[in-house]
């Protein structure tokens, strides 16, 4: 990416093992993130272009001396942040604050919207995939296990973060491919009653199939007045906010219930946000979320995937090739895909 809107595709050198503790990994599917259409629409212009991506599934090519969990032509997912899944932290579930971690989309790891990648620290930042051949699995299947890198595993973090739980209601902020997740990941959790506010008819079908027992079109004063009348004037015990945008945060404040909790994980496109008497502090509210320790959540959220228990990869529903991934990035932009794949 040279600037905002402007996503080229280039020939580079090919990564290679740069420490004995790397893996080269060959694209079998990447994806384009909501996240990545925040420099999409602001990053200053420059002569030098920025690697992108952080969703990757893919096949190990090779492996550095000190790397003992995967081995060349193992089928592995990468997490979106490099972790050593060895660390305090890590130890702690909090993976994407690891001490020795990192992140894709930079110079200095390379972005993973490319045919291979470099993945530092292998071992804590792989997962090998059992018993499923890329070749010729289900593309269904690859879908879903592409979403355990990010999406899905964000949706889910913000449901955990939330404290989502048998009997209580759960307001969804955003009809993105993260708040989608999120509405399955309540489901999942137990949540008697999810709201999902958002206005696109093709978006919220398919949360409704996911859970959702309410759609909230109007956003403002007006979408707060609706979910405060679905809650008989109560509002909601859990809100969880995907989109990161600071109209998206008055509205979790505004239907919160008192002594509720907002998990947010749409990455925040401000620095600043009420926390006075008016919006949390008056409510007795929590204010939890960030980025998710994918790492921590995804060996229990791929068994439920190959059990044919949840099917998170329906949130795809465009697929390109690496020479057409800025047309991807267009049709994010425009919003006439919701989320695209891109294929080797």
């Amino acid at each position: 990416m040279y600037g905002a809107g402007d996503v080229r595709v280039e020939q580079v050198p090919d990564p290679s093992i740069q420490l004995p503790t790397d893996a080269v990994v060959r694209l079998v599917r990447a994806c384009i993130c909501g996240s990545d259409l925040h420099p999409y629409h602001s990053l200053p212009a420059s002569g030098r272009g920025n690697p992108m991506g952080h969703e990757l599934i893919g096949v190990v090519e090779a492996v550095g001396s000190q790397v003992t969990s995967v081995r060349p032509g193992d089928f592995v997912i990468a997490p979106f942040a490099v972790s050593d899944n060895t660390c305090v932290f890590c130890r702690e579930g909090l993976h994407t604050a690891c001490l020795h971690g990192g992140w894709y989309g930079n110079p200095a790891n390379g972005g993973l919207q490319a045919e291979l990648s470099r993945i530092p620290l292998a071992d804590g930042s792989l997962v090998k995939v059992p018993d499923v051949d890329p070749a010729t699995a289900d593309e269904g299947l690859l879908a879903s296990l592409l979403t355990l890198s990010d999406v899905y595993l964000t949706g889910w973090h913000a449901a955990v973060q939330g404290r989502v739980a048998p009997g209580r209601t759960v307001t969804v902020i955003g009809d993105g491919a993260v708040g989608l997740s999120a509405v399955l990941a309540s489901r999942q959790l137990g949540a008697e009653r999810i709201i999902l506010m958002g206005r696109h008819r093709d978006r919220t079908d398919l949360g409704v199939e996911w859970g959702a027992t309410d759609v909230v079109a109007e956003r403002g004063p007006e979408g707060i007045a609706r979910v405060l009348d679905l809650t008989d004037g109560e509002g909601s015990h859990v809100v969880l906010e995907a989109v990161g945008l600071m109209p998206a945060y008055e509205q979790a404040h505004g239907v919160v219930r008192p002594g509720g909790v907002i998990s947010r994980v749409g990455v925040p496109q401000y620095e600043s946000a009420p926390i006075g008497f008016g919006s949390l502090f008056g409510k007795n509210a929590a204010l939890t979320g960030g980025p998710a320790p994918v790492r921590a959540y995804l060996e229990g959220a791929l068994a439920q995937v190959l059990a044919g228990e949840i099917d998170p990869g329906r949130v795809f529903d465009r697929s390109v090739g690496l020479d057409d991934v800025p047309a991807g990035y267009a049709a994010m932009d425009a919003r006439q895909a919701l989320k695209v794949m891109i294929t080797a």
